[in-house]
């Protein structure tokens, strides 16, 4: 019997699961994936929820609530992405839900809200939970403060774009965000991103850029004040986007003297600078990351 209700649907999956193999060998990836799984689906259950199915590296699950789901996707990112390793590689998730009516039929669920989830799931990178606008508006006012919309996209099925928003799930903050502008917005170029011997490079190709203590960033500053998944930097519609996700947060100095405190916030880079994880860094210290913006 078919039944139409009104349900959360996630999915989550772990991050570069082929690069694991690769760097871990089959025995070793796998248990590490099989790990991640279990966390998942022991999360769904905590906060309520129904895991669907589970497929290699990746849990389909429902929740009666928005909150529900919001909370288990926390939980699990906190366990996995904030504490797990094996041989010092970082494992790491990406995750993504959407609140709408769904099918139910013998143990699974069909529906355009299926397909909404799964595309923001897709969207994610790892350490990322996103979800969209009209699940948004079904949080709680303490989740929704936790959200920030950061795109629209079109989603299969669907004729016009659907926002996007990310969840910080990081229990130290709560605050509302704000889109903050740093100097005039550039619309073209590449942005060149160094740290000792190390360099990234973010353009229209190499879409962003991760920096934190991580080894899974392009750019790894090794300080106790630095989160795993500190800070990235993306290219977003011609704008290099500098996203704080850390505790401590990022301070930006542009070339010049002004200087800009990044918290759970964003920020559009122009021209050059320093960028300092956790504390504020003078160019000349080896864990100052320059910028520099060529057109």
């Amino acid at each position: 019997m078919v039944k139409e209700v009104q349900l959360a649907i996630a999915f989550a999956d772990v991050s570069q699961s082929t690069k694991l193999y690769e760097r871990l060998g089959d025995q070793k990836a796998r248990s590490a994936i099989a790990a991640c799984v279990a966390v998942m689906s022991e999360a769904t259950e905590k906060y309520g929820g129904t895991v669907i199915k589970t497929i290699g590296d990746e849990v389909m699950s429902t929740f009666p609530t928005a909150d529900a789901a919001a909370d288990a996707l926390g939980f699990m990112q906190e366990e996995i992405t904030e504490s797990m390793s094996v041989d010092g590689i970082p494992l790491a998730i990406r995750a993504g839900f959407h609140y709408g009516s769904a099918l139910l039929e013998k143990g699974d669920v069909f529906g355009d809200a299926v397909n909404t989830a799964a595309r923001m799931a897709g969207q994610a990178k790892a350490g990322q939970i996103m979800t969209t606008g009209a699940t948004v508006d079904n949080l709680s006012e303490t989740w929704q403060a936790s959200t920030r919309q950061i795109d629209r996209s079109t989603v299969k099925g669907k004729r016009d774009p659907i926002a996007m928003h990310e969840v910080i799930w990081q229990r130290e903050d709560v605050t509302k965000m704000v889109t903050a502008v740093f100097g005039h917005q550039q619309e073209h170029g590449r942005l060149v991103l160094k740290v000792g011997a190390a360099e990234a490079v973010v353009d229209a190709e190499h879409t962003a850029a991760g920096m934190g203590r991580g080894d899974q960033n392009e750019l790894v500053v090794r300080n106790s004040l630095v989160s795993r998944l500190h800070a990235r930097v993306e290219f977003r519609r011609g704008k290099f986007v500098l996203i704080d996700q850390s505790v401590n947060g990022t301070f930006v100095r542009k070339n010049g003297g002004q200087e800009a405190l990044v918290r759970r916030d964003e920020l559009i880079l122009e021209g050059a600078g320093v960028i300092g994880l956790g504390q504020a860094l003078d160019a000349t210290e080896p864990d100052a990351i320059s910028y520099t913006l060529e057109v």
